[in-house]
């Protein structure tokens, strides 16, 4: 039995970013800042893969600083490093099932920076 369950609840690092693709399918990315609970920690950071309507209701809603909440699973992408053959690079992203617009429009928080 295996369980991949990400639950997070943080704010938008950036813009959503949408793409169509030729077979008809959108795809959105966005990061998220999730703050840890020590004020002196800064946040961690996540990206997050939507598709489909999410994606649509993402990028219609989700901008930078908005408040968001996610269900989703935990997944790497693996591509080959074009500068250096021979080496797999990887990173971490969270393809989200449901998303939650926690905050109001006039709740935007331009605090987080993407890093």
């Amino acid at each position: 039995m295996g369980l991949n369950i990400v639950h997070l609840v943080g704010r938008a690092g950036r813009d959503t970013e949408i793409r169509r693709l030729d077979s008809g399918s959108q795809v959105a990315n966005v990061s998220m800042a999730v703050n840890r609970p020590s004020r002196n920690a800064p946040p961690d950071w996540f990206n997050l893969e939507m598709w489909d309507k999410t994606a649509e209701i993402a990028a219609n809603y989700v901008k930078k600083g908005s408040l968001i909440g996610i269900e989703g699973s935990l997944k790497f992408e693996t591509w080959d490093d074009r500068n250096n053959p021979g080496i797999t690079r990887s990173k971490p992203v969270i393809r989200v099932n449901r998303l939650y617009l926690l905050g109001s429009k006039r709740d935007i928080d331009t605090s987080f920076v993407e890093p």
